[in-house]
Protein backbone atom coordinates (compact mmCIF):
# COMPACT_ATOMS: atom_id res chain seq x y z
CA UNK A 1 0.00 0.00 0.00
CA UNK A 2 2.89 2.37 0.76
CA UNK A 3 4.39 1.78 -2.67
CA UNK A 4 1.11 2.70 -4.35
CA UNK A 5 0.80 5.87 -2.27
CA UNK A 6 4.41 6.82 -3.02
CA UNK A 7 3.88 6.22 -6.76
CA UNK A 8 0.78 8.43 -6.80
CA UNK A 9 2.62 11.15 -4.88
CA UNK A 10 5.59 10.98 -7.25
CA UNK A 11 3.40 11.19 -10.38
CA UNK A 12 1.45 14.09 -8.90
CA UNK A 13 4.63 15.98 -8.01
CA UNK A 14 6.16 15.56 -11.46
CA UNK A 15 2.96 16.54 -13.26
CA UNK A 16 2.67 19.96 -11.56
CA UNK A 17 6.15 21.20 -12.50
CA UNK A 18 6.13 23.94 -15.16
CA UNK A 19 6.79 22.83 -18.70
CA UNK A 20 9.38 24.62 -20.85
CA UNK A 21 7.81 26.51 -23.73
CA UNK A 22 9.17 26.80 -27.24
CA UNK A 23 11.89 29.44 -27.29
CA UNK A 24 11.62 30.62 -30.88
CA UNK A 25 8.46 31.64 -32.74
CA UNK A 26 8.73 30.26 -36.31
CA UNK A 27 6.58 33.10 -37.71
CA UNK A 28 9.26 35.85 -37.42
CA UNK A 29 12.80 35.88 -38.86
CA UNK A 30 14.47 37.96 -36.11
CA UNK A 31 14.47 37.48 -32.33
CA UNK A 32 15.47 39.81 -29.51
CA UNK A 33 17.56 38.04 -26.86
CA UNK A 34 17.04 39.87 -23.55
CA UNK A 35 19.35 39.57 -20.54
CA UNK A 36 17.93 41.21 -17.46
CA UNK A 37 18.19 40.71 -13.73
CA UNK A 38 16.89 37.22 -13.06
CA UNK A 39 15.60 36.66 -16.61
CA UNK A 40 17.01 35.44 -19.90
CA UNK A 41 14.46 35.14 -22.70
CA UNK A 42 13.74 35.58 -26.42
CA UNK A 43 11.10 37.78 -28.06
CA UNK A 44 10.54 36.67 -31.65
CA UNK A 45 8.35 39.49 -32.97
CA UNK A 46 10.54 41.32 -35.48
CA UNK A 47 10.59 41.25 -39.26
CA UNK A 48 13.99 42.91 -39.75
CA UNK A 49 17.27 43.46 -37.94
CA UNK A 50 16.95 47.30 -37.89
CA UNK A 51 13.52 46.99 -36.27
CA UNK A 52 14.94 44.65 -33.63
CA UNK A 53 18.03 46.83 -33.06
CA UNK A 54 15.80 49.83 -32.39
CA UNK A 55 14.00 47.86 -29.70
CA UNK A 56 17.28 46.56 -28.21
CA UNK A 57 18.83 50.02 -27.99
CA UNK A 58 19.60 50.99 -24.40
CA UNK A 59 18.75 47.58 -22.97
CA UNK A 60 20.71 44.49 -22.07
CA UNK A 61 19.64 42.80 -25.27
CA UNK A 62 20.85 41.70 -28.69
CA UNK A 63 19.28 40.61 -31.94
CA UNK A 64 19.69 37.11 -33.36
CA UNK A 65 18.49 35.42 -36.52
CA UNK A 66 15.71 32.94 -35.79
CA UNK A 67 17.04 29.45 -36.67
CA UNK A 68 13.48 28.07 -36.82
CA UNK A 69 11.97 30.68 -39.15
CA UNK A 70 9.44 28.95 -41.40
CA UNK A 71 9.27 31.63 -44.08
CA UNK A 72 10.47 31.68 -47.65
CA UNK A 73 13.79 30.20 -48.62
CA UNK A 74 16.58 32.69 -49.37
CA UNK A 75 18.53 32.46 -52.59
CA UNK A 76 17.68 30.94 -55.93
CA UNK A 77 14.79 28.52 -56.18
CA UNK A 78 15.71 24.88 -56.63
CA UNK A 79 15.83 23.72 -60.25
CA UNK A 80 16.92 20.21 -61.13
CA UNK A 81 19.76 19.76 -63.61
CA UNK A 82 18.86 17.61 -66.63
Amino acid sequence: MRILAFAILAIGTVSIWPVAAQTYDPAYPVCLHVWSKGANYYECRYTSLPQCNASASGRGAGCVINPYFAGTRAGRPYRPIY
